[in-house]
């Protein structure tokens, strides 16, 4: 498996992770509404789940992008760096965001994208 399909692996398990720090410990938590539950949520539970609905937003294009630039014949190890990039930048855009830094957010955001679409100027 190339590096860049362990990133499309780890950037669909990501989301997961933040929906996981947002009903960290499960105050109040109500299984039967747990979409209403989170949407009572402020602080750093508030922010992890805003993280993790734009975490999922982003695969989309990233999936595609790294399957047809697969398909396309384009230099793994060229897709291999720029898959790595952007997994570096929704990592570092989740601690952004927990850590409630909002410049800093943007910017790693934007750097991710650029990696999408770098991925897709390859092909």
């Amino acid at each position: 498996m190339t590096i860049a399909y362990w990133c499309v692996l780890f950037m669909g398990l990501l989301p997961i992770v933040a929906a996981g720090i947002a009903k960290k410990g499960f105050e109040g938590y109500d299984n039967a509404a747990p979409r209403q539950w989170l949407a009572k949520q402020t602080g750093y539970r508030a922010r992890a789940n805003a993280a993790q609905a734009n975490l999922f937003e982003s695969l989309p294009l990233f999936f595609a992008a790294v399957i047809i630039a697969v398909i396309a014949d384009t230099p793994q190890h060229r897709v291999d760096l720029l898959a790595l990039g952007f997994v570096i930048a929704r990592i570092t855009y989740l601690v952004c965001y927990l850590a409630d830094w909002p410049t800093s957010r943007s910017i790693v955001w934007l750097a991710g994208l650029a990696c999408i679409v770098a991925i897709f100027l390859q092909i």
